[in-house]
């Protein structure tokens, strides 16, 4: 069988998948994260992961066929690109990679639109896409809490019961607290303990999630088409209070996968399988609000606006063209001496607005 390596990047870090090109559904043959360090770009991260698992497969005497690698923005993807330099490295959109392998598992509605939810480390992605065409229709960034701010909320908690937590074991305990009721965390130091329940974390997501519906609504309101299912992908979407929360908040269809923040990863295992080098790219729909009737978008208003501007300008030339026509008439008196000089009339000249000028503010 062959092997093929899936990446997904992000502002947190980067995580792999190796496994064989048929199986991305099931557990990988290796994988691993590696953090972002601070200040550094994010290709750093990805061709961390790539290092260890190309030693991984090489301690299995095999070698890796195709490698794909998720980027969430262009500046992720030129990063990537710019470090790879003539290495066969293929760069997918992250949410062509989710669709992919939502898509493969049968989680994914056949038609209509979806919103992407990807709750990561950083923060929150939304990405309204046509499921049909594969292509984007808005994306939102928006600043409800991610990973990193509820683990900085978790550490105070556990600071004002006395014990002192470095980010990897906030982490750890949050991870913990989605399928365990208490967790119960030591300081290193110390030794001091504190207990940390189900119902403490659900206090520290609950406000952040609830917003984030609002941002989701506007998502949906830019668009003008209300979508089949919120998907739930990222590392935070594993909880299950994120889920029983937007659930509550949001009249659509929960759609999510059991190892949420593994989907882009695996997304990229499949399309390292079908292309391996090269980029691949969403199409972007053009999906222009509503505009209330009368209105006009903003093109046409600008386009109005210089034709309006246009016709003042001619209106005001022929009227000064007939008014020094006048005056000449008056001025010049036929009794005069023929050799006096009459007063010259210059007719002025009226510029065309350009045929596709820019909107006015």
């Amino acid at each position: 069988m062959v092997l093929v390596l899936g990446v997904s990047a992000g502002a947190g870090g980067a995580r792999a998948i190796l496994t064989h090109s048929d199986q991305p559904h099931l557990p990988p043959i290796d994988s691993c994260a590696v953090d972002r360090r601070p200040g550094a770009d994010v290709d750093e991260a990805v061709f961390e992961v790539i290092r260890l698992m190309s030693l991984s497969a090489q301690h299995r005497d095999e070698l890796i066929a195709s490698t794909a690698v998720t980027c969430r923005c262009p500046e992720h993807a030129e990063s990537v690109r710019r470090a790879a330099g003539r290495r066969r490295l293929t760069i997918v959109d992250e949410p062509l990679a989710q669709l992919r392998y939502l898509r493969f598992t049968g989680r994914l509605p056949g038609s209509g639109s979806v919103v992407i939810y990807d709750l990561g480390s950083s923060g929150l992605t939304l990405t309204q896409v046509d499921t049909r065409a594969d292509a984007v229709m808005a994306i939102d960034h928006s600043n409800s809490p991610g990973g990193d701010d509820y683990d900085a909320l978790l550490r105070n908690r556990l600071a004002q019961a006395g014990v002192h937590s470095d980010r990897a074991a906030a982490r750890r305990h949050r991870e913990e607290l989605s399928t365990a009721r208490v967790v119960t965390a030591i300081d290193p130091g110390s030794g001091g303990r504190a207990v940390l329940t189900h119902s403490d974390l659900a206090e520290l997501l609950t406000e952040g999630v609830r917003r984030s519906a609002t941002t989701v609504q506007r998502l949906i309101e830019r668009t003008g088409t209300r979508p089949e299912a919120l998907v739930l992908v990222g590392g935070c979407a594993r909880s299950p209070i994120v889920c029983e929360e937007l659930a509550e908040v949001i009249d659509l269809p929960i759609v999510y996968d059991p190892e949420p923040e593994h989907v882009s990863a695996r997304g990229a295992v499949l399309l390292a399988a079908e292309r391996p080098s090269g980029d691949v790219h969403m199409p972007r729909l053009r999906t222009d609000p509503v505009t209330p009737a009368g209105t006009g978008s903003t093109t046409a208003r600008g386009v109005g606006r210089w034709k309006l501007i246009t016709a003042a300008v001619v209106t005001l030339g022929l009227g000064a063209t007939v008014a020094g026509l006048l005056v000449f008439g008056r001025d010049t008196d036929p009794t005069q001496d023929t050799d006096s000089t009459p007063t010259l009339i210059i007719p002025l000249t009226v510029e065309s607005a350009p045929a596709n000028p820019s909107p006015t503010n």
